[in-house]
């Protein structure tokens, strides 16, 4: 299959983009349905939305599948799960990128903004990473969906990924088009909405998908309309609640990393350590969480520094550290480690009894 490589600073062209997609889907089985699998943020769930809608609009069946706490796509049991169904192709959106394939023999699409983590000779990637600004997986969904159906009344699921990935000021004339047709306020407030159910404790996403899939705009997510909303703004009142409690954890330093570590069952580390990045803006920040996974310490690391986290990450792995570790962005990553390998991880940062978690 062909591999779209970007170079850094390229100049964002969405209909070149779209080809590689019209291009790429000529490989897809048509009388099988096509697999759309996406991350459980509002970035990852924008871009499912937006590929189902775009399917179903150029009727073709589609089959989704919501990657949530703990899976990875590329893992031995996403390819046991996989392996008895019946699909034409498969589609990977906000993901990553990796060297193997996530179902074998079968033609597949990344569909990714974040650093690659190596080739990947058993799909068509489709990236935004390298280009100025870096487009979010759902504004890529959105250029790409274009290819199948008439994609304008679903420009705002599109900006809830933007907003969702922190990227509304980045310049795109998509986000400045949303602005103006339904207003910042109401994106970003159903965006948090999105964004909560993944965040809960139950890490339940599908009540945002099923909002995404049938609102008629960022308002119908917020407005009670459907039963969903009131699933996400139950989840977004436990994660507020969390958060409050644990961005009060004091910092420990050691050699230029602050670290933030605490027990909660949301998934709030991402965020306490976005909060702490400009208050400890000479450091590293990683916000640390036992509570979230069973038998797991699962953090995020932020900084205000010219840091390349990935790079960091890379320098500090633990002997133990798999594919949950150390991807996403140059200034935002994270990952997940066993309780042992934390503990070497946190000791090899220079950390010592305050750090180690008991199993």
């Amino acid at each position: 299959m062909a591999l779209l490589t970007v170079p850094r600073d390229a100049v964002l062209d969405p209909a070149r983009l779209r080809r590689v997609f019209r291009r790429a889907l000529e490989g897809f089985e048509r009388d099988a349905p096509v697999l759309l699998m996406g991350h459980h943020d509002a970035d990852g769930l924008g871009a499912l939305a937006l590929l189902t809608r775009a399917f179903r609009a150029a009727g073709r069946e589609v089959l989704t599948r919501i990657v949530g706490r703990g899976e990875n796509p590329w893992s031995a049991e996403m390819a046991a799960e996989l392996a008895p169904l019946r699909i034409g192709g498969l589609i990977a959106a906000d993901l990553g990128v990796r060297p193997g394939p996530i179902r074998a023999g079968t033609p597949a699409i990344l569909l990714d903004h974040h650093v690659p983590m190596g080739a990947s000779p058993h799909a068509v990637v489709i990236s935004g990473y390298g280009m100025t600004p870096v487009p979010t997986s759902s504004l890529l969904a959105f250029w790409c969906a274009a290819e199948l159906a008439q994609v304008d009344a679903w420009l705002w699921i599109a900006a809830l990924g933007i907003v969702g990935d922190m990227a509304d000021d980045a310049g795109f004339a998509e986000m400045a088009l949303a602005r103006s047709r339904y207003g910042i306020g109401v994106l970003r407030e159903a965006t948090a909405l999105i964004n909560a159910a993944r965040r809960s404790s139950s890490a339940d996403a599908g009540p945002a998908l099923a909002l995404l899939l049938k609102a008629e705009g960022p308002r119908d997510i917020v407005s009670g309309r459907y039963p969903e909303t009131q699933a996400l703004l139950a989840a977004r009142d436990e994660v507020k609640r969390e958060l409050e409690r644990a961005r009060r954890t004091a910092p420990v330093v050691r050699d230029g990393v602050a670290l933030l570590l605490f027990h909660s069952p949301c998934q709030v580390h991402p965020l306490v350590a976005q909060a702490w990045r400009t208050r400890l803006s000479k450091a590293v920040v990683i916000a640390a969480n036992t509570g979230y996974r069973a038998g797991w310490v699962h953090f995020a690391a932020r900084t205000a520094l010219e840091v390349n986290l990935i790079e960091f990450l890379g320098r500090h792995a633990p002997p133990g550290a798999d594919e949950q570790y150390g991807s996403g962005h140059e200034r935002a990553t994270g990952g997940a480690l066993r309780i042992p390998d934390w503990n070497a991880f946190a000791a090899g940062l220079g950390f010592g009894a305050e750090a180690q978690v008991r199993a």
